[in-house]
């Protein structure tokens, strides 16, 4: 039997732990609603402090990140991180590259730009690129912001559904609009989708599947191929995540760094 002592200590401690923790989803989702609302008003401060150029910028994230990534973005930009959606700040003087492509794309970005530092002004497009249908609705909002030397892009891990008829039609127009801006284009072949994530081996051999299509329309559109499924399989078991597409920090150094040699490469080809 509980001393009466330790009643009144427990009887004092419960309204402690209720007055400190959210009692259900309700508080939770109110308490996280309040956290996002401090953030986007220390981001809107931040970005009403840029210059005009840096301000359409970031208005351009807001309308193309998503609920996802925009709030990603903006807790980065209120604790000072960088990250690859970044304003960039052309140096006239050197070439300007666009990166189009997913996740994994945008996990690589920040290793090609530190590669490719005083030799190109590398951008990547306002978002994650998502499929091949998502691609031809926002190729033009990806393209904008002038001249294009080189455009390294990427698509599959999210059309691992796709018919592939639709998937090839699709990258065959994709092609030619990036061929029109007279920038010399690269595909990057897609990397890896291990057997055991929650897709299964399934979406593994649809990627392979993929990445034949998507090599059979470079070649056919004289566009170069960036063999990142080839070169990053030998290093799998110590860059991939377990059970996922994406990889760790020396995975996307490796990467990049592959990324950064095709994209050089096509510089001294034009």
């Amino acid at each position: 039997m509980k001393s009466p002592l330790l009643l009144a200590l427990l009887l004092l401690a419960t309204p402690i732990l209720a007055a400190t923790e959210p009692t259900n989803a309700k508080e939770a989702a109110e308490k996280k609603a309040a956290a996002d609302k401090a953030i986007d008003e220390k981001y809107q401060a931040w970005k009403a402090s840029l210059t005009p150029e840096r301000q359409a910028w970031e208005t351009t994230l807001e309308q193309n990140l998503g609920s996802f990534y925009l709030p990603l973005h903006k807790a980065d930009k209120v604790r000072g991180t960088v990250n690859a959606w970044d304003y960039v700040q052309d140096d006239p003087k050197l070439p300007r590259v666009l990166l189009i492509g997913d996740s994994v794309s945008r996990g690589y970005t920040l290793a090609v730009r530190k590669a490719l530092a005083g030799k190109a002004n590398v951008h990547r497009a306002p978002e994650n690129c998502g499929p091949t249908g998502n691609g031809l609705k926002k190729l033009d909002v990806w393209l904008d912001g002038g001249q294009w030397d080189v455009i390294h892009f990427n698509f599959g891990i999210h059309d691992r559904v796709t018919p592939p008829a639709d998937y090839e039609h699709r990258l065959e127009t994709i092609v030619s609009k990036l061929k029109a801006t007279g920038a010399k284009v690269i595909w990057a072949s897609t990397t890896p989708i291990p057997p055991d994530t929650k897709d299964g081996p399934k979406a593994t051999e649809a990627i392979v599947e993929k990445n034949e299509i998507a090599a059979r329309v470079a070649q056919k559109n004289g566009v170069a191929i960036d063999d990142l499924f080839t070169f990053i399989t030998p290093h799998l078991a110590k860059v991939q995540n377990p059970k996922d597409v994406h990889f760790n920090g020396e995975g996307y150094d490796l990467l990049g760094g592959k990324v950064a040699e095709s994209i050089e490469t096509a510089l001294k080809a034009r």
